[in-house]
């Protein structure tokens, strides 16, 4: 997708320290759909459990390497029930994704717990939205996610919502061409922005980029990057990013992220 070209790397510009660890290139392959993802009886799906299904997950306790200053976190959904965000704040995790909404009829239950909750502990923290491109357009699921709790606003604590793509539960493309699913994202890009000011981030996984993107679609002056692998290095980033912003590294016990910057730099993130 070509999105306009302003916002993410201006904002960060020149003061934005990114070690060249993070820009790591190993070999990816688009692959065969995977088993499907795990969901409940609602339908909800899991930030990454298409991802660990295709990649595998990595093992307890795997760490970033090489990464000079960064901030961790998790993220969660309605998985994970009521948390004790006081012990993630003690074990030293300093921000948080929710998972608010996916396509345009689910909403995660326990939305208000987990997002206020790790707002309250003090973590700076944001929302997600598993998008669904076989239900419903982009900008539809977009309007959905910013009136269910994917908004932001300017207060230092919250980031901007992220659009979670992945593997579908029945059909690893969704059904859509290269060429739709570029469209589909920019729809959902473009929208947020439009009712936020603000770019989302984009969770995804090389793999699936280049598997149901052709590798094209270009986000990387406008949208931040989540990449989710479960090794110890980020691999090969999708197409024409230079560096990630989030990293998924592990799965175990909880989704374990890391933020590429340091704490000063989440923040700017946070305040737009």
């Amino acid at each position: 997708m070509t999105a306009p070209r302003r916002g993410w790397r201006r904002l960060l510009g020149a003061a934005l320290t990114v070690s060249t660890a993070l820009l790591v290139v190993t070999a990816g392959t688009a692959e065969a759909s995977p088993p499907l993802p795990e969901q409940d009886a609602t339908g909800n799906h899991e930030m990454g459990a298409a991802i660990r299904a295709h990649d595998g997950a990595a093992p307890a306790g795997l760490a970033p390497a090489s990464v000079d200053a960064s901030v961790p976190g998790i993220d969660v959904s309605a998985y994970q029930g009521t948390v004790n965000w006081a012990s993630y704040w003690s074990a030293g995790k300093k921000f948080a994704y929710v998972k608010a909404t996916e396509g345009t009829g689910y909403q995660n239950a326990y939305f208000s717990q987990q997002y206020t909750g790790s707002y309250n502990v003090g973590m700076i923290r944001g929302a997600y939205h598993y998008g669904r491109p076989d239900t419903s357009g982009g900008a539809a699921q977009a309007d959905y996610f910013v009136a269910h709790g994917g908004g932001w606003s300017k207060d230092g604590k919250t980031l901007p919502g992220t659009l979670d793509i992945e593997w579908g539960p029945d059909n690893a493309c969704y059904g859509k061409t290269p060429a739709q699913m570029v469209a589909w994202i920019k729809a959902f890009s473009d929208e947020y922005h439009a009712k936020t000011t603000r770019w989302p981030v984009i969770y995804t996984a090389t793999n699936w980029w280049s598997q149901c993107t052709g590798n094209t679609g270009d986000f990387s002056s406008t949208n931040p990057l989540w990449v989710a692998r479960y090794a110890s290095s980020a691999g090969t980033l999708p197409y024409n990013w230079g560096f990630y912003t989030f990293w998924q590294y592990s799965s175990s016990p909880i989704d374990q992220d890391t933020f590429s910057a340091d704490i000063t730099r989440l923040k700017v993130l946070a305040t737009g």
